[in-house]
């Protein structure tokens, strides 16, 4: 079944509770955060303290996606604060295998993403340390981008890549309604979406056209 996931970078941060509740009441199976250091990224946005305070508002699990240099540094802080998936960025860690397995063994679900232009080869000697893959489908670092359309081809590749693994198969940017089919036919199984959710008058009803523009309803 395929999964809706609202990006909090283009929610209202000064509402941000209030939001959250919105995209709940929609049907949102998880919350994507995305976390960024002015380093690896063009963009500052957010630490542990505000995982924390999103932690308390919400019962859905948290996928921290970690935009930053040495992320190993600040995983024990981000599952302290209550995060269920750590995602690390291929591109920023050496020891690729080494952080996915910290990441697992603090209790949180171990996840890989890639920059538009990095190979899905990267993935090749991690792939039983995975237990998500996130395809960048815009380049990181602000919210509103425009769609990537190598990134179908990508995600299929990854897919085939899997095998029968129990992996999730995420896309990050750019997602709209136009666009859920095809995604979900690509084999992608969760659907982060930001602008499109949250710049909605009515973000729990775009949680749901999304989803059902994805299932085909």
């Amino acid at each position: 079944m395929i999964k809706i996931a609202p990006s909090i970078l283009s929610a209202d941060f000064a509402a941000l509770g209030h939001d959250i509740a919105r995209v709940e009441a929609g049907g949102a199976d998880q919350l994507h955060v995305d976390v960024m250091d002015g380093r690896f990224v063009p963009n500052i946005t957010i630490g542990p303290v505000v995982v924390a305070a999103i932690r308390k508002r919400t019962r859905l699990p948290l996928d921290v996606h970690l935009m930053i240099v040495e992320p190993e540094r600040y995983i024990s802080e981000f599952v302290a604060a209550g995060a269920d998936m750590i995602t690390i960025h291929a591109e920023a860690c050496p020891h690729l295998q080494r952080t996915l397995a910290q990441i697992r063994e603090l209790g949180a679900r171990a996840g890989v993403a890639l920059n538009p232009s990095t190979s899905p080869a990267v993935l090749e000697y991690v792939l039983d340390d995975l237990d998500l893959v996130l395809v960048m489908s815009v380049n990181p670092g602000f919210g509103g981008q425009a769609f990537i359309p190598t990134t179908h081809r990508k995600i299929r590749e990854i897919r085939a890549r899997l095998g029968d693994r129990s992996v999730d198969v995420s896309v990050d940017g750019g997602v709209k309604t136009d666009l859920a089919k095809s995604l979900a036919d690509d084999g992608a199984s969760t659907l982060v979406a930001g602008s499109a959710i949250f710049g909605a008058a009515d973000p729990a009803a775009a949680v749901r056209a999304i989803r059902d523009a994805a299932t085909g309803r």
